[in-house]
């Protein structure tokens, strides 16, 4: 990532695993809304399996990184969402678990312990109800797609007001 990029929103998943894509799906979304108006200067949109060095890479040197991810919970809620925010230098990981084998919350231990975590870290973590192969999102998870995409964009807003404030 380039030291201008300030803001990094990466969707993290597999597309071909159903709910798994719900990250991938969200960042097409807004990739949509981009094609009418331009993104802000410095932002990236940027989606990933889930490869710990890869989300580090991708959220390097950034003020604001925005992740949305499938998550596991038991009982399962599919379509619940989950935000999560972590300030620079906090310790520990999200306390969801990625649908990944590995992936955000291993890239959070890791990127803290090299000291190569954002400015702040926000995770929106969406519950899934199936991941198998496939491409359609379930319906639960389908109808927080549209809503989810207006909540990072609201983030991205607040985060841009709250830094232009403070110059």
């Amino acid at each position: 990532m380039s030291a201008r990029t300030r803001i990094a929103v990466i969707g993290v998943g597999n597309e071909f695993r159903r709910d798994d894509g719900v990250g991938p799906a969200v960042i097409a979304r807004l990739r949509a809304r981009a094609a009418g108006r331009p993104l802000p200067p410095g932002m990236l949109l940027a989606t990933c399996e889930g490869d710990p060095a890869r989300l580090i890479g991708l959220w390097e040197g950034a003020e604001l990184a925005v992740v949305v991810d499938a998550a596991h919970a038991h009982p399962a809620r599919p379509g619940h969402v989950h935000r999560l925010s972590l300030a620079a230098g906090a310790p520990g990981r999200p306390p969801t678990t990625s649908s990944h084998g590995l992936g955000l919350g291993e890239a959070v231990e890791l990127a803290g312990i090299l000291g190569r975590l954002p400015g702040q870290l926000v995770v929106y973590a969406v519950e899934g109800a199936d991941d198998s192969l496939g491409t359609e999102l379930s319906p639960a998870v389908a109808r927080v797609v549209e809503p989810l995409a207006d909540d990072v964009e609201s983030e991205v807003t607040r985060h841009r007001d709250t830094a232009a404030r403070g110059r």
